[in-house]
């Protein structure tokens, strides 16, 4: 198989996260995720916590400066350590899955990326957050404002386009209309197309 970068961007409670997964297994790819913060951990000499608790958050503008294009805040740095590291992967002619990380415009110069967007209906979105995380209905949602609310600060921080906006996607989903497998059969029926029109 030809290289193929698969990006998976989604809503918080939406199954991105597992539909990734399934994708990775079906093409059998390595799937970069939490995968990056460990990599990036060892490399800056810190703990898989320390790393974690700044990942995916923006910078604090009050303390946070640029020099000659370099940043004082740790933020910045992580994060533009984890957009180098799938740059370095995908230009090495890797193929793997990734979820979030703004692959989609990261790695959008890459003929072989596929950028997905999986979304979801709100109550079904609360109903699996629920039970994935056992609360009750009201913190479910409020969960799920709170993290999706995240991922477009930091989306929108680091890049032009919106979070969540299907221009900026190949394909956004909504999985909630045929559930998590349906939606992964339907995915790689579309990325076996896309790698036979990359021949």
């Amino acid at each position: 198989m030809s290289q193929i970068i698969i990006s998976v961007g989604r809503e918080f409670g939406s199954g991105g996260r597992v539909i990734a997964e399934k994708l990775a297994e079906r093409f059998d790819l390595p799937l970069y995720d939490r995968h990056l913060i460990t990599e990036i951990a060892e490399k800056m000499g810190m703990t898989v916590e320390q790393v974690e608790k700044y990942n995916e958050a923006p910078k604090m503008k009050i303390i946070s400066r640029r020099v000659n294009g370099y940043s004082n805040s740790i933020e910045d740095n992580i994060a533009e350590m984890q957009f180098d590291i799938i740059d370095d992967k995908a230009k090495s002619g890797e193929s793997f899955v990734v979820v979030g990380r703004c692959s989609e415009t990261k790695l959008r110069k890459y003929p072989a990326l596929v950028s997905l967007f999986i979304l979801g209906d709100m109550d079904q979105k609360i109903k699996r957050v629920m039970e994935v995380y056992e609360l009750s209905e009201e913190d479910a949602k409020k969960f799920i404002t709170k993290k999706d609310k995240k991922r477009k600060r930091y989306h929108n921080y680091h890049c032009q386009g919106k979070w969540g906006d299907s221009r900026l996607y190949d394909l956004s989903v909504n999985s909630s209309r045929l559930g998590i497998d349906k939606t992964v059969d339907m995915l790689e029926d579309y990325i076996k197309a896309r790698i036979e029109a990359m021949k």
